[in-house]
Order: C-alpha cells, then sequence, then structure tokens
C-alpha cells in the first residue's frame, strides 16, 4: 500500500492540481500532474461512479493502481501532484504487470512532457 506521505490529503490540492495540471490521456486511463513545492510527490486515484457502480470494484481498480505507483516510486523522483482518471473498468481485471507498464509509461511521459 502506499504510504500517506504521498498521497493527497485535502480537495483544495486535487482542484489545484485540475486546474494548473497538464494532462496525458490514454483510452482506459489518464495523467494530470503538476509540479509541487513539497519535498516529495503525491498521488490520487480518481474513479467516477459513472465507469463503474460498485464501490468494491473501484476500490480494487484503486488499490491495483496505487500498488504499481508505490513499486514505481524509487525510480519517479520528481516532486509532482498526480491524479490518476480512470476510464475503463476492465482495469479491475487486466494483469497487473500490464497495469504497472501503463502507470510507468504515464509516470515516464509526464517528465518528458514537462
Amino acid at each position: 500500500m502506499l504510504s500517506s506521505k504521498y498521497r493527497f490529503h485535502s480537495r483544495g490540492g486535487v482542484r489545484h492540481t485540475y486546474q494548473a495540471g497538464k494532462t496525458i490521456r490514454t483510452p482506459s486511463i489518464s495523467l494530470v500532474y503538476t509540479p509541487n513545492r513539497r519535498h516529495h510527490q503525491r498521488f490520487g486515484v480518481v474513479i467516477s461512479k459513472k465507469v463503474l457502480k460498485s464501490a468494491v470494484g473501484r476500490n480494487r481498480i484503486r488499490r491495483r493502481i496505487y500498488e504499481a505507483i508505490r513499486l514505481e516510486l524509487p525510480d519517479f523522483t520528481y516532486n509532482f501532484d498526480c491524479l490518476f482518471v480512470v476510464y475503463d473498468k476492465t482495469l479491475a481485471k487486466i494483469p497487473f504487470r500490464d497495469l504497472r507498464t501503463m502507470v510507468h509509461d504515464l509516470l515516464t511521459r509526464s517528465i518528458t512532457h514537462y
């Protein structure tokens, strides 16, 4: 599980990331990111009820993405606020290796686009 140090703790940070951030989109997930002045990164995962009605399913996707972020965290040393926005409910069932690759690619693209 991703440490609470690396998570958003209020809606203000999420709102600021949405307003001031840049977006990288893929068909099933997108990344909204902006630099921050903290000494560490912050991550969040947003899944609408329109994507998946079941809270259990939404939480499963959220936990899987947080785990992929946790595994990629040592290689991602940039101080960004990052929000992963999920558009596809199949992320609950794809192999974890594929999900981790998606997260890695989005984080790598955020570094190169900044």
